[in-house]
Parts: C-alpha cells; structure tokens; sequence
C-alpha cells in the first residue's frame, strides 16, 4: 500500500512539473528577433536578456486559455455563502455571483476608510469618485489579496511565442513589461501576475503601465503593488479613459416585455435619448448625452440600462458590458445605496414603476458639483 502511494505521489509531481517545464527559448528564431530588437531600439542588454530567455518555465495553464487544442482545467463550482452558482439561471446571475456578495461589499468598505485620503486625492486630481476606485482594485484583486500566481515574464513568454490566437498582442506586452522592468531596474523574475500578465492591485498590462501608471506617493518609483500608486494609476486611466466629474455611471429603464430584442445593446453601440423613446428611466436622472443599452440576463428575464459615457469610460479598463456594470453595482453597494431602488416610486403612463430621488446629491452616481469629502461611512 505505501510503495503504491508513493507511485501516485511521484505520478502527481511529474504531471505537476511537465506544466512548468523549463525551456531554452534562445531556440526560436523568433526569439531571437525579438531580443535584437530590444538590444538596438531600446538599448537592453544582450546577455541579461540572453540569461532570462533561456531558462523559462512553460506555463500550460495561463496558454490553455488561449490555444483550444489544450484543455482547460476544470472550474468548481461555487456552493457556499449563498447558493450554487453553477446552477444560477440567466449570465448576470452567475458573473455578479462572487463580486457582489455581502463578504465583498464588507471587505470595500473597510478598504475605503483605510486608504481614505489618497482616495479622495485621486478624486480632486482626476474626477474619479473612490467608490469605483475601490470597486476596481476589489474586482481585480480582491482589494490586493490576489495580485496573482503566475510568475509574469514566463508567462508573457510562453503567450508570446506559443501557437495561440492573440500571440502578437503578448509580445507587445513582453516587449513593454521588459522594457519597464529594465527602466525601473527590476528583476523581471520577481513579478507575479494573472494567467494574462496582468500586474498589480488593478491588475494593469505592461502597456497600460508605459501609458498611465504614476508614482502617487511621490516615492520616486512606481509600484503597482502600492496601494497609493495604484489608486492613483487606476484613476488617471479612467479620466484618459474619457471620465468626466459629476456624470453618472448608468441609469436603469423599463420596456415592454421581458426580453429586449429592439435595438443592438452593448457597449459598442452608442443611441442618442431621442432615438430610444419607447424606453422610460426608473429614476429620475440629468443626464441627456449619448448612451449605450446594457442588458443583463437574469434568467427568465432582461435587466436593461442607459449606460452613460463614464459607463464607456470603464469598459475602456476592461472590454466587458457585465464587467462594467460590476464595478458600478459593486461601487453602489459601497455606498451604502441601493443598485436600481429607491422609497420614492410612482407609475408611467405604460404602467411601469419610476423610480424619483428627491434629493439627487445623495444619490452615489448624481451630479455632484461640491463633493469635497466624499468618503462617510
């Protein structure tokens, strides 16, 4: 019984190993390319490039999510802490699962007193209210508990030069995080990432770092890592983003039925509120510029919303309708407020529920023209 459990431990440690196979990647041809573009264009050094080339672990697991020929690890389902989300009926169901249980909003909160004044700094500079600061770093990171496990140059790497369908894009970030790494006088082998390359409590690409990533508490070295660094990034690329201070974020509205199938929907369309008239607000609302129709699935029905500029402005951060509407919801809960509801509720003329604020300053996303203190809870 032991010499056979000892086959299955051995058995388990290669399979292990195989994912993480140390590579000579001075091999390819391409790689080669790669590392004399480096060397003339950016003045890297050959033999430090030469040296991380030619020892890099294979990493499987981050190429399976990229090439179909190799199969994915299996996902568990989720059972604990409010059902089964495996089994939830409707897309919005399932995505909005994890991030917007109560343990999560808990967890926001508490982070939003702690980096309280670097979070209202980053919304007198930039316009980005802390809340969807927050929200982000939470989605991304889970408030920087996770910044990931994957170490990020094999596994840029592998993406870059494995057969895969977006194998160009990870050169570009290789070439970037390299080039940072080299700026920075960083040993690339010491980050972490996702299964992307992605870096940092918000979880930034290496290009994203080149084009927005700032030294926030004036350190004399940007971090991503740091928490006043990456409050300070996330914001700045969102404002580049096209955020404007004081717009709202996303507006919910009725229409008759309960699937929508009238108008495309999704952030790559973009109505003037005149072109949508059979749709009528749940709430009060001042914001008359160009909106995007985002539709949740909530199984038996459609969940619809005006998503505004700023709404646009986030799915700039990451190009996903849900994702967006996350850190919105997510943002709201922060808040203390409700997603969609209010106390005040009357009916249309359709027989739809309007949902009115009375007071709209206290509302998370109104307009808020004097908001100087904005974090109270």
């Amino acid at each position: 019984m032991q010499n056979r459990l000892l086959l299955v431990i051995s058995f388990i440690t290669i399979l292990a190993n195989s994912a993480l196979e140390a590579k000579n990647y001075l091999l390819y041809p391409e790689v080669q390319t790669f590392i004399d573009l480096l060397v003339s264009k950016n003045k890297l050094d050959r033999s430090n490039l030469e040296k991380l080339f030619s020892d890099v672990k294979y990493q499987q697991t981050a190429l399976s999510f990229y090439d179909k020929s190799i199969k994915p690890l299996a996902q568990k389902c989720v059972t604990k802490g409010g059902g089964d989300v495996c089994r939830a009926k409707g897309s919005w169901n399932r995505y909005s699962f994890k991030t917007l249980k109560f343990t999560n909003v808990q967890k926001g909160k508490i982070y939003m007193r702690k980096h309280k004044k670097t979070l209202n700094r980053a919304y007198q500079k930039y316009g980005v209210p802390p809340e969807y600061i927050t929200a982000i770093i939470g989605i991304e990171s889970f408030y920087g508990k996770n910044v990931g496990k994957y170490p990020l140059f094999d596994t840029l790497v592998t993406l870059a030069f494995e057969t895969n369908r977006r194998s160009q894009f990870f050169k570009n970030e290789l070439r970037a995080f390299l080039i940072m790494t080299h700026k920075e006088h960083s040993d690339p082998r010491k980050f972490k990432s996702s299964y992307a390359g992605a870096m940092g409590l918000g979880q930034f690409m290496p290009t994203n770092y080149h084009k927005v990533a700032i030294d926030f508490d004036k350190s004399g070295k940007i971090d991503l890592n740091n928490h006043d660094d990456a409050i300070g990034s996330i914001a700045k690329y969102l404002k580049k983003s096209g955020w404007k201070r004081a717009v709202e974020v996303a507006i919910p509205v009725s229409f008759l039925g309960h699937r929508y199938k009238d108008k495309n929907t999704g952030y790559k369309y973009k109505y003037n509120l005149n072109e949508l008239k059979k749709l009528h607000p749940k709430r009060s609302t001042r914001y008359r510029g160009p909106v995007y129709l985002i539709k949740l699935d909530r199984g038996s029905y459609d969940e619809l919303w005006f998503g505004t500029t700023n709404f646009y402005a986030i799915t700039r951060y990451n190009h996903s309708d849900y994702y967006a509407m996350a850190v919105h919801q997510l943002a709201q809960k922060l808040m203390g407020r409700s997603v969609s509801q209010s106390s005040n509720r009357r009916k249309n003329s359709f027989g739809d529920t309007i949902i009115e604020y009375n007071e709209l300053d206290n509302f998370l996303d109104s307009p808020m023209k004097k908001r100087k203190f904005i974090i109270d809870i």
